[in-house]
């Protein structure tokens, strides 16, 4: 299944622009005269952070696999948009929009995020993906992105007093459990790739703080967000949320060294959430939108980065081996989800925050959008060599009782 949701997106991944108006299409926009109308074609080629988890996910089935066409989709997008004539040209369109209107402008020009860098949504998942991709091929222009990216996010990136990153909307400093996605995608890659023990201590950090601001000891789940300046959470658990702070503790975890002074602090943080997120999976082993209420829909996202993070968890030994039953029957769930040609459904769409819990329950679901196949493709690809649920029975133990009379 993997691998048909993965042909699926090499397929209709075009590597073309587009001229909305007159429906011409290029190979490259150099030369073309500048106009808001050319757009990158394919959704697959947009600089956005679900496309960034969507590349992971592609080298890591590469990885699994043993097949390079999902490592070359990759190197293809990035050299696709680093290519000087391309990226030059949507500089100028972004540099005339933003001189002419301002921040708002922007947002009309295809590849505006790569140029804005004022969020981690800009900059954090695509630059994690974009250091992986750097790792094999050497690039002057990837490594130019990477740097500008750490630089931005030791200095420049919207934080609390004790270091919490936070965003200024809609609330001033508003902490968004999405975030520790974002940041730390990219921040734990950056401590391995440069070696750089400060980006690691920030990640793991991260993971403290946002437990701190977000953690509910009753729900046992993670608030949507908290607002500092009124003191209040956000009125969901919303399930995509708990699973971007799920999936990077699993990935923080993964390169986080051995002898680090906060990684049992940030091992014990994660058990604490598995066991959490454990006692609200549904009867057909989803989980729902908002987690903690049976009565919205079950959603395929915030499963996926579920059966993600427990899956790795137990291959990696951080938790018990009983919890890949509940990676399993997550999976189960997930799979009815997908139809036989690789079509993933039920993907929430993209989700701000907002004061009332029918704007989750309302929340409208698409097909095949990498918001959802990036997190759908990791963890089938986790599953893949996933032990077996296996448990001792009662008549294994029975000799033991009373043995010493």
């Amino acid at each position: 299944m993997a691998r048909k949701i993965a042909n699926r997106i090499l397929s209709s991944t075009t590597y073309t622009f587009v001229n909305n108006k007159t429906g011409e299409k290029f190979e490259t926009v150099k030369g073309q005269p500048l106009t808001y109308d050319i757009v990158a074609e394919s959704k697959y080629n947009q600089w956005h952070y679900t496309n960034g988890v969507t590349n992971i996910a592609m080298l890591e089935l590469a990885d699994k696999l043993g097949e390079k066409k999902y490592e070359n989709f990759v190197l293809r997008n990035m050299n696709f948009v680093f290519n000087e004539g391309n990226l030059n040209y949507f500089r100028q369109l972004y540099d005339s929009a933003f001189n002419q209107s301002g921040w708002f402008a922007v947002r009309k020009v295809s590849w505006h995020m790569i140029f804005r860098g004022k969020r981690l949504d800009d900059n954090g998942p695509m630059g994690a993906s974009l250091i992986e991709i750097q790792k094999k091929y050497p690039n002057e222009a990837f490594l130019k992105y990477i740097n500008e990216t750490a630089s931005h996010l030791r200095h420049d990136e919207p934080r609390m007093k004790d270091g919490t990153i936070a965003r200024i909307w809609p609330h001033e400093n508003t902490i968004w459990a999405d975030d520790a996605y974002m940041a730390i995608s990219f921040l734990c890659r950056m401590g391995e790739f440069a070696n750089d023990k400060k980006m690691m201590t920030d990640a793991a950090k991260q993971v403290l703080n946002y437990t701190k601001y977000l953690w509910s000891p009753e729900k046992q789940l993670y608030h949507h967000c908290y607002h500092t300046d009124t003191k209040e959470h956000g009125v969901a658990h919303w399930s995509r949320a708990n699973g971007w702070v799920f999936m990077a503790q699993a990935e923080l975890l993964n390169v986080m060294p051995e002898n680090h002074p906060l990684r049992k602090k940030v091992l014990e943080n994660f058990r604490m959430q598995a066991r959490g997120i454990a006692r609200y999976q549904g009867k057909n082993g989803l989980w729902h939108q908002v987690l903690d209420r049976e009565d919205s829909y079950e959603e395929i996202t915030g499963t996926a980065m579920f059966v993600f993070g427990i899956a790795r968890g137990v291959k990696k030994g951080w938790l018990h081996p009983d919890m890949i039953y509940v990676a399993d029957q997550g999976l189960k769930g997930m799979m009815k989800q997908i139809t036989p040609n690789g079509d993933v459904t039920n993907i929430c769409v993209g989700t701000g925050i907002m004061p009332s819990l029918q704007y989750y329950y309302n929340r409208p679901t698409q097909e095949n959008d990498p918001m959802g196949e990036g997190p759908v493709l990791r963890a089938l690809i986790e599953m893949i060599d996933a032990p077996k649920y296996t448990e001792v029975s009662a008549e294994q133990q029975y000799d033991k009782i009373g043995a010493k009379r």
